[in-house]
């Protein structure tokens, strides 16, 4: 699935040679035990960060707790009485919070007359109230201490559109703009909120969504100019830079990290 090594615009062998600071600092990361959100663990932990994970997999969670020497929480992000026992939690172990990663999300693939309710609520619970309740959360602590970063994981589809994973596309557009709306809100209060919007990763995740022939990884990366996948230590960079100081004036943003993607007009030969 991945064709980053055939590339030699390939950078992600560049993620463990960076340092943003992080040392000591509490980073919370929901969908924390896979895929991107597993690489923005393992990118804190190389930091020196101290690590909570969130998710609902708990072989998975707890094997990477146990790894990099982290704190694993299970949590359903779309269930406010689980995602405050989150936050008790953290404080009891760190007794502080400095950065929150809203990675958790889901998808339910299906033509657009044949969406269901159900599956259209069941994206925007997770996706877009996982990430209001967890921000939430995690900003009135931050505000009691006027500081902290925190990063929503939004998609290239906030703003194009794949009709198949149409309540995908609703969740990260709205992801964008709960983004803005948070750095305004927060500004005042030391809190600064932003968002990566990552291209075609090479996860489980695209694997079931976008990735599910040949002929569609080729479509793909025909509309991708650097001509392969993304890693997700790639996207775990920007996470980084996002939650140091680093980025100390950088609020409200959505930063696109899609190999060109997004500034394309036409086609590119594979």
């Amino acid at each position: 699935m991945n064709s980053a090594n055939s590339s030699p615009a390939n950078s992600s062998t560049n993620s463990s040679t960076v340092s943003f600071g992080l040392s000591g600092r509490v980073c919370i990361t929901t969908g924390g035990s896979q895929g991107i959100g597993e690489a923005c663990v393992r990118r804190f932990a190389r930091e020196g960060a101290r690590n909570v994970i969130v998710d609902i997999d708990d072989a998975r969670g707890q094997a990477l707790a146990d790894d990099v020497g982290g704190l694993y929480i299970h949590c359903d992000v779309g269930d406010k009485a689980q995602v405050d026992a989150v936050i008790a939690r953290t404080l009891e172990a760190y007794g502080q919070i400095d950065v929150l990663v809203n990675n958790a999300g889901i998808f339910k693939a299906a033509d657009f007359l044949e969406v269901t309710e159900a599956d259209f609520d069941a994206v925007l619970r997770v996706n877009l109230k996982g990430s209001f309740l967890m921000g939430q959360a995690v900003a009135r602590e931050m505000a009691k201490v006027r500081r902290g970063s925190i990063i929503n994981m939004s998609s290239v589809n906030g703003m194009l559109t794949i009709p198949t994973i149409s309540s995908y596309n609703v969740s990260k557009g709205g992801i964008n703009q709960l983004t803005r709306v948070m750095a305004l809100a927060l500004a005042d209060q030391g809190v600064r909120v932003n968002a990566v919007a990552p291209g075609t990763i090479a996860t489980e995740l695209a694997a079931k969504a976008v990735l599910t022939s040949e002929e569609a990884k080729q479509r793909i990366l025909s509309r991708t100019p650097m001509r392969r996948l993304g890693e997700p230590s790639e996207i775990a960079d920007a996470v980084a830079y996002l939650a140091s100081d680093a980025s100390s004036y950088v609020t409200g943003e959505i930063i696109v990290v899609d190999g060109g993607r997004m500034t394309l007009n036409y086609v590119v030969p594979v």
